[in-house]
Formats: structure tokens, sequence, C-alpha cells
């Protein structure tokens, strides 16, 4: 099994760009492309392999045909034919809605799915463009209610001014949006679980009304603690390599290559790469070779135990870290 590149499923958003497609350099009469997810295995919208022997199968497919020799044993035990993560490629024109996402255990009891945690790794942002994530000001449960019903919420959402290189951690229960001119990667939990809360007042053009927000289900999302930093500093790690965020769902690591570099993987999982900067080849060890360019992403059966990157350019990569019941 090679390495495996996916079709991209373009999403078209109300506050979507016109970024990602001159990025991935597909061409397409598509507009406001918000969202390219890149590797998914969310019902509804399974990603299909476009290359070697299984290309046409979905990954839930490749799953129960290739089973932990895919996705690593740990992951075939907990989560068998569901992909644990969903990648994303994120460009944001407008600002996101407020949300929340709820935790496992909050989202089985309620919808049977995962919860989501995600992280964001900043691409590159138009001037001025802000990050909202966390809590400026403590509230309780019963003031967030009433903060949405006077529109003052925002008051007390933290904002970050956005830069290329910025890390944002989002454990579930953390309120969040990416405002107008963050272009991202996102790394989640496999879940569409969202609880918007905040919607700066837009109305939906197709229906002519406001979209739909989830005020009473997200009251007991929220995590109403106040942090005192909502950007994760990268650990570098040397030769290359930083540690973006190491959780109990899942470790990102970016990847800066110029010449030849091999490595090895350290975890019995697939690892997710999506190119962000750059041109590479990526050999698995059994002689496999796929072309990663900016804007593109491959998934890496857990079966290899090292992969050699050639070219220049840097790549975030993904692997699944089970949590432990």
């Amino acid at each position: 099994m090679p390495p495996l590149k996916f079709r991209p499923i373009l999403k078209s958003a109300i506050w979507g760009g016109e970024k990602i497609a001159p990025l991935k350099g597909i061409v397409t009469d598509q507009k406001q492309i918000g969202e390219s997810w890149e590797i998914s295995g969310v019902k509804g919208n399974e990603s299909v392999v476009e290359n070697g022997p299984d290309a046409g199968l979905t990954l839930t497919r490749m799953i129960e045909k290739y089973g932990a020799a895919l996705v690593g044993e740990p992951n075939f035990q907990r989560f068998g034919t569901t992909f644990p993560l969903l990648i994303k490629i994120i460009d944001a024109a407008g600002d996101l809605s407020l949300q929340v996402h709820p935790d496992d255990e909050l989202a089985m009891k309620r919808h049977h799915s995962l919860g989501k945690t995600e992280m964001w790794y900043i691409v590159d942002t138009e001037p001025d463009a802000v990050i909202c994530a966390g809590l400026s000001s403590p509230v309780t449960p019963e003031e967030y209610v009433e903060k949405v019903e006077d529109n003052t919420l925002m008051d007390v959402v933290a904002h970050h001014k956005s830069k290329p290189g910025d890390v944002f951690f989002l454990p579930a229960g953390r309120i969040h949006s990416i405002g107008a001119g963050n272009l991202l990667v996102e790394v989640q939990e496999t879940s569409d679980i969202t609880y918007r809360i905040y919607d700066f007042g837009r109305v939906d053009a197709k229906t002519g009304k406001p979209r739909e927000l989830h005020v009473d289900l997200a009251k007991d999302a929220i995590d109403y603690n106040v942090y005192p930093n909502y950007i994760t500093k990268p650990q570098d790690l040397g030769e290359g390599i930083s540690e973006l965020v190491n959780c109990s769902h899942f470790s990102v690591w970016k990847l800066t290559v110029d010449g030849t570099r091999i490595f090895y993987p350290q975890v019995d999982s697939f690892s997710s790469i999506t190119c962000i900067e750059g041109h590479l080849t990526l050999e698995d060890d059994r002689g496999n070779k796929v072309d990663l360019k900016a804007g593109e992403s491959v998934l890496l059966p857990a079966m290899a135990k090292k992969y050699t990157l050639e070219g220049k350019g840097s790549l975030i990569s993904a692997v699944s870290v089970p949590k432990v019941n």
C-alpha cells in the first residue's frame, strides 16, 4: 500500500475566500471556497483515493480492507473503521461564527459522535487578521446566555492578532472563531458537531434568515475558565522539526526540509502530511513515491516505518494518539 493521495472535498461558505484553489493548483468555477477537506472519514464526506491500485475507494473502505496496516493497531482497536482525524485547509475571507464544540463524553451522549478538539497552524494572514480563542473575562453560564441575548458576548472573548507560524490549540469547550484574513491548516477529531453561538448578525443569502444558533446546547459545553495564554508556543526539536501540539487525541509537527531527510514515525499510527510551502517527493520504505506540492496532502500508512522527503518545503504532519480509557 503506497502513500495515499485523495481528491480534495471543496466546500463553499458564506465566509469563504478565493485562496484555496490557487494554492492547490486547481482550476474551478466554484466560488467562496472556505474549506478543503484534505483527509476525511466523516460520513457523507469521505475522502476518495486518487492514486495507486486502490484509486476510487473511500477512506472507510480502505480501513475495512487494510485495518491496522493503514491506521495502526491502537487506532483500529479503538475506532474500528472510523478514521479518527479530519484534516482541513481553511480560507476565511470573512469572520467565521463564534462557536464551541462538545467534548467526547458530551458528544457521545447527545450525538453518538466523537467530540471535537482541534488545532490551527496559521499559514498566511492579511493585515489585521485576528483569531478569537478563549475567554478574556470570567462569566457564568447564566451571564453567557445574557450576553448572547444582548449582543455583548464578543466583549469577553479573547482576541489575538495572528501571523504566519502561530499555533492555536483548541480543546473541546473553548470558544473560538477564525477571523477574516486567515489561511490555516486544521487538525481535529473526526466530528462535525458545532454549536454556533454568535454569527455577527449575518443573514444566509439562500434563506434570507439568520443562521441557526445553538445557545442552549453550548451552555453545558463551554469551558468558562480564563487562561493566561491561548497561543501555543512550538517546541523546536532541532533538525527542522517543531512539535506544535501533543495531546491525548493527536500530535502535530512542522517539518522543514531542504535537501533529503529521513523520518522514522515514533508511534503505531498513520501520518497525515500536508505541504504548506515548496515542492517535495515522499518515498516510503518500500520504494513507493508521491509528489507533494503546496496545498496537497498525503496519508502515510502505519505500516511504513520510515519515509524520505526530498526537495525544499514545509509540511504539517499529524498522527493519532488514542485516548486511554
